[in-house]
């Protein structure tokens, strides 16, 4: 799903909601992982805030409370729009049915814009640029730097121009993804730059289906067929 299909969704999507549905569907949670859930929240609020060695208890107080803040706002956005608060329909682009992954997407991706933004603007107020990155990078389990550096696996030979066009869009898709809870929903929202990857590395001339397969056969080399027993 590409990012422009995303958008053409989510305004159908905000079109079809009814205040009833919004208000009244949430994802199915045990209240004992609702608490799991939540003290996973200030543990790693506290535990990212730490890891950046602040020295400054002032500053790593109001580090953690953003943190905390919008993890919670995240956390709350999710089990109150679950997939049902998106209708039933097809992508526009490929006609496809939207599952529930598609769906939960749209539902996530329409949490108020300010969830965002206030977490980004707290960041950068307090921490330089790097220490802005550590903080993303935890939120996403340094995905970044794994995409990476599977793309230097695929094209060995890839160019300062190509890593640095490449890295801009992960970026990108490193913060957008903050705002997405699961692990699945984060892939998607990565999924999105990847596509956008692949199409700049072919617009340079890049044959990204024999790079691709070239890199799987190593990676993933096939099986010797099963001799059967004469």
């Amino acid at each position: 799903m590409n990012t422009k299909n995303l958008i053409i969704l989510m305004i159908a999507a905000v079109l079809s909601f009814s205040a009833k549905a919004q208000l009244s569907t949430t994802q199915k949670a045990t209240p004992e992982q609702l608490a799991n859930e939540e003290a996973a929240i200030y543990k790693n609020a506290a535990e990212w805030t730490a890891s950046l060695k602040l020295n400054n208890a002032d500053k790593e107080n109001r580090i953690k409370a953003l943190i905390t803040t919008h993890l919670k706002a995240v956390h709350d956005w999710h089990y109150s729009h679950s997939y049902e608060t998106v209708p039933a329909g097809i992508n526009p682009t490929t006609g496809r049915a939207l599952g529930p992954l598609d769906r939960q997407l749209i539902a996530s991706s329409a949490m108020p814009k300010n969830v965002h933004d206030d977490l980004m603007a707290g960041l950068r107020k307090d921490l330089t640029e790097q220490e802005v990155e550590l903080v993303l990078d935890k939120y996403t389990k340094d995905k970044l730097a794994s995409t990476l550096s599977k793309y230097k696996m695929i094209v060995p030979d890839l160019t300062a121009e190509e890593e640095k066009v490449i890295v801009s869009n992960l970026k990108q898709a490193r913060e957008q993804s903050i705002d997405y809870k699961t692990v699945k929903l984060v892939i998607e929202i990565f999924e999105i730059y990847r596509t956008k990857n692949e199409q700049y590395l072919i617009s340079k001339g890049r044959n990204w289906s024999q790079l691709y397969k070239k890199y799987i056969d190593i990676v993933e080399p096939p099986k010797e067929p099963v001799k059967k027993d004469q």
